[in-house]
């Protein structure tokens, strides 16, 4: 997957556990607690949303590389280029 396909994994999770997120609003630096009002239940799921789409592990100390979609995209294509 390109990082473009990978941003639009990420905001497609990201939407479907936050529904009340504006896709076409998020921005690539947009922190998902802090700017977008993510609660860690949200977190949480979003972050078990990555793991069944992509079949990876995600640690809790990598959590925050999950923290705006830019960072999420970079971490998703290092993890999956292994």
């Amino acid at each position: 997957m390109n990082p473009a396909d990978l941003r639009a994994a990420f905001i497609a999770d990201l939407t479907a556990v936050a529904p009340d997120i504006d896709p076409e609003s998020v921005g690539d630096d947009d922190h998902l607690q802090e700017d977008l009002g993510l609660d860690s239940m949200d977190f949480l799921n979003l972050v078990s949303a990555l793991n069944k789409r992509f079949g990876l592990p995600i640690p809790e100390s990598d959590y925050p590389e999950l923290a705006t979609p830019a960072k999420a995209t970079r971490y998703l294509a290092r993890s999956l280029a292994g």
